[in-house]
């Protein structure tokens, strides 16, 4: 009920919505039926993902919303048919669950219309953490708001959002730390888990495990994860920093960057990348786009090129995998 109010408050809906369903029931795409089905509105299901049939039954049903993974709206980007489709009964495309590209976001605003609202949530604390909706997207003179681009919104109005540090101490805005969280969208714990769920729950928070910090207008901006954070010659560099740099090179349509053991830096920055197709490019030239881009500390020290990177049924590339493949 406080996800789908949250839902309600947070995104445009108007009567009646039609929403079609292509990313599995089980996790974000089904949450979002219930302020669809709230208003007496229709939900289409997909039998299987398939981005042609995607975007005939947009048409053909005057889809109003959908939730599509960043990476499914990268294949979306690059289908044949997307400039040809009638995309204008859209009201809301959300998109979650992974970081985007702000360069694909920006294309995405263009080419599928000003429509594309994320959200920021986890399992423990279902999507409504923060939200951005398609208007916060731009500025008042209706320019795309490329400053926000990588931000995940800001909190939820039934929602408290802070930054903490290592300590426990909540942290000034512009500071980095783990991203906590209090309110009616938090798990009571685990099942049968009560080190994990205390684990969770330090100082009286709820720990998503993310980092990140919130700025003066209030807005979130999520760095990495935890886990996922890579440090090297004594520095800490955010893997999404790295892989949000990749993504900006024309020739990259995907990419993975792990931390790998390293006898000289402790670790070593490294990634794997999938290439879009007919648009070669050279380890070396990616390499000095991301130095140019932010620094050689954090530019990637080793990298594979994939044909394909793995993923989940939700569409997040699984990091573990590609860690496991590379370290052989």
């Amino acid at each position: 009920m406080t996800s789908t109010a949250l839902a309600l408050m947070s995104y445009p809906f108007g009567e009646r919505p039609r929403y079609l369903a292509l990313a599995p029931l089980t996790h974000s795409a089904g949450v979002l039926t219930f302020p669809i089905l709230s208003l007496g509105g229709e939900v289409v299901i997909m039998p299987q993902p398939d981005l042609g049939e995607f975007l005939t039954l947009v048409q053909r049903h005057r889809i109003t919303h959908a939730f599509l993974p960043p990476t499914v709206i990268y294949g979306l980007l690059d289908h044949p048919a997307l400039d040809h489709t009638d995309l204008s009964s859209l009201r809301c495309l959300w998109y979650g669950a992974a970081p985007m590209s702000p360069t694909r976001l920006e294309e995405a605003l263009t080419r599928i219309g000003p429509v594309l609202g994320q959200l920021f949530g986890q399992t423990e604390a279902p999507n409504m953490i923060a939200t951005l909706a398609p208007a916060d997207h731009f500025r008042p003179d209706g320019s795309v708001a490329t400053e926000r681009l990588r931000s995940a919104g800001r909190p939820t109005p039934l929602t408290t959002v802070a930054i903490m540090g290592a300590s426990g101490d909540l942290l000034p805005r512009g500071e980095r730390g783990e991203i906590v969280v209090r309110g009616p969208l938090v798990m009571d714990g685990y099942h049968d888990n009560p080190t994990a769920t205390e684990e969770s729950s330090r100082f009286g928070w709820h720990h998503t495990g993310d980092i990140g910090y919130l700025d003066e207008d209030d807005l979130l901006y999520v760095v990495d994860r935890a886990k996922d954070m890579i440090i090297t010659g004594g520095f800490n560099v955010y893997s999404a920093e790295v892989e949000q740099a990749l993504l900006a090179h024309p020739a990259v349509k995907e990419s993975a960057v792990i931390g790998l053991p390293d006898d000289k830096w402790g670790e070593r920055v490294t990634a794997a990348v999938q290439l879009r197709p007919g648009q070669p490019v050279t380890n070396a030239e990616l390499i000095d786009f991301v130095k140019k881009r932010i620094g050689s500390v954090k530019a990637p020290k080793e990298i594979e090129i994939w044909d394909d990177l793995p993923r989940s049924k939700v569409g997040k590339i699984l990091k573990n995998e590609v860690r496991a493949s590379m370290q052989k």
